[in-house]
């Protein structure tokens, strides 16, 4: 079973969402599914250190 998704929007710096599509796109992933990789991997991080 897929995890449920919910649609959000956000507001990003010109310069973040460049290098958000740039980083997507050699990862062969879509902005929205690299932007919840690194949420993820960052919040896997940060609980790490608690």
């Amino acid at each position: 079973m897929k995890p449920l998704k919910r649609s959000i929007s956000i507001t990003l710096d010109e310069d973040v969402l460049a290098e958000i599509k740039m980083r997507a796109e050699e990862d062969e992933r879509s902005v929205s599914q690299y932007i919840n990789l690194v949420l993820r991997n960052h919040l896997a991080k940060d609980e790490k250190l608690s």
